[in-house]
């Protein structure tokens, strides 16, 4: 199908990112306007813009399926790319653009409902020999069948949503003293964020890694793999930083991994990017968790080692065009990390923390990509996730891509809001994290979620001492004719200094 524009339904740094490729491939690129973020950086980004009306605030553009699809129509955009969240993964959208004959840039409908529902893609990766994790093989939809299942299965347990996704509706059951409470919650959290209270119950592998394997395939069966990526640094199954490749796969397991991941893209006629993920035991055993079929969030990380762009063949694929790349042209390159800057105050337990921000620099290097969401002056939405900014460093082997990034980060610099940047600095500085001893348990072990430079600490102190002498001022001119601590503190402000 021959396109000449794109509709990017989505916002952020993953909207920046489709339309600088679209743009590169000659295609015209469009985005939404919103009310909610009526001066967003992505916006400028854009060839066109559909600006929502202040009347639709109270529905989000990016989940209104049947309004994405009108403003398609009415302004003749050829196709949609839905980025990662939102409607990226709903069947329905993909079914709506087959219909209007609008090119949805994703694998098709039948693909997305399959992967979507975690027991079907259950199903499929046994019938073709997939190593599965034991539990549930039907949906769990009463308390009493959870109770069953997860007594079948012997605890721990894993709750999951059976439509869940982003780490969201999963929770681990230790004992069947929790299972009542917790199913409720999980249940109730799947219904909110999927509308689907559904769960499967399988058996909890304690301290896995987790590891996802990247595919491209084209409608004509051909596929290959972009090696895999390691996301086991994690906080409530939401991933904080990835890399590539894994420092704990050896070629042999790689190889049988990877060949897994394509036995599962072939036999569900997948096309277009796809990300089969899975988990690795301590014994190098590892299990089919799940797959994606959209682009994900820390795909920068493969680019980087593959030195392909995966949005140009993702557009590629999902327009009829045939692969061109044979397996053994794909071949990794050195060593990436994509770290992810959240709006979050580590020291108040990763609590989100919007506002305006102030100032927002990051040092020039050869060795660092930014994908970025917000410049400085930025406001950042509280109505959105936290994700400021993604910084993707390399090197040619992992302790030089470590160096780079601390390097890095010890130039980068965000006021206004507080991030996660003093968490990875000390993910940085972890001996554990440095030799490549880590799991999915890792984040809650650290003995330091918060590193600070030694200037920083500096500057910290100074800064909450001049507050405190702000303070004594004003207590001295509405309370005290005189004290004798004011010139005594101010002897420490001038020595400090």
């Amino acid at each position: 199908m021959d396109i000449k524009s794109i509709l990017i339904a989505n916002r952020g740094e993953i909207a920046i990112r489709v339309m600088k490729t679209a743009r590169r491939m000659g295609l015209k690129t469009w985005c939404f306007q919103t009310p909610q973020e009526a001066n967003a950086c992505y916006i400028s980004f854009a060839d066109e813009v559909i600006r929502i009306p202040e009347e639709s605030s109270a529905t989000l553009i990016f989940l209104d399926l049947e309004a994405i699809i009108r403003y398609a129509k009415v302004n003749q955009i050829d196709s949609i790319h839905p980025g990662y969240g939102f409607l990226a993964e709903n069947p329905d959208l993909a079914r709506r653009c087959d219909e209007e004959g609008i090119l949805f840039i994703g694998p098709s409908e039948e693909s997305i409902r399959q992967m979507g529902d975690k027991n079907e893609a259950k199903k499929l990766a046994v019938a073709v020999g997939l190593p599965v994790i034991k539990g549930s093989d039907a949906p769990v939809t009463s308390l009493i069948e959870a109770t069953r299942q997860a007594f079948e299965t012997g605890y721990p347990v894993m709750l999951k949503a059976l439509a869940g996704g982003g780490g969201k509706g999963m929770r681990v059951v230790r004992d069947a003293r929790e299972l009542e409470q917790s199913y409720n919650m999980t249940v109730n959290e799947a219904i909110n964020a999927f509308n689907n209270g559904a769960m499967l119950i399988e058996k909890y592998i304690e301290c896995p890694r987790h590891i996802e394997v990247q595919i491209l395939a084209d409608r004509y069966g051909n596929a290959v793999h972009l090696f895999e990526r390691e996301c086991s640094v994690q906080r409530n199954h939401q991933k904080l930083l990835e890399e590539a490749p894994s420092v704990a796969l050896t070629d042999s397991l790689r190889t049988a991994m990877t060949d897994c991941a394509l036995k599962l893209c072939k036999a569900a006629n997948y096309y277009t990017l796809g990300t089969v993920e899975f988990l690795l035991d301590k014994q190098d055993n590892f299990y089919f968790l799940e797959m994606n079929t959209r682009i994900q969030v820390e795909h920068p990380v493969t680019e980087a080692i593959t030195g392909l762009d995966l949005v140009e063949l993702q557009i590629c694929t999902a327009s009829g065009e045939k692969l061109s790349l044979e397996q053994d042209d794909i071949q990794i390159k050195g060593w990436a990390f994509e770290f992810r800057v959240n709006a979050e105050d580590v020291q108040a337990n990763f609590a989100p923390n919007f506002g305006i921000i102030d100032e927002m620099i990051f040092p020039v290097s050869p060795h660092l990509r930014v994908d970025a969401g917000f410049t400085a002056g930025s406001v950042m939405p509280a109505l959105y996730d936290s994700l400021v900014a993604k910084l993707i460093v390399t090197g040619k082997t992992r302790d030089e891509a470590i160096l780079h990034a601390l390097a890095v980060l010890k130039k980068a610099r965000i006021s206004g809001i507080k991030t996660t940047i003093p968490f990875i600095k000390a993910t940085l500085n972890d001996p554990d994290f440095v030799a490549g001893i880590f799991d999915t348990s890792f984040v809650g072990n650290m003995k330091q979620l918060y590193y600070q430079e030694k200037n920083e600490e500096r500057a910290a102190s100074m800064i909450a001492l001049q507050a405190y002498l702000e303070d004594m001022e004003k207590i001295e001119s509405n309370c005290i004719e005189s004290s004798g601590v004011t010139p005594w503190i101010t002897r420490m402000w001038n020595k400090i200094i």
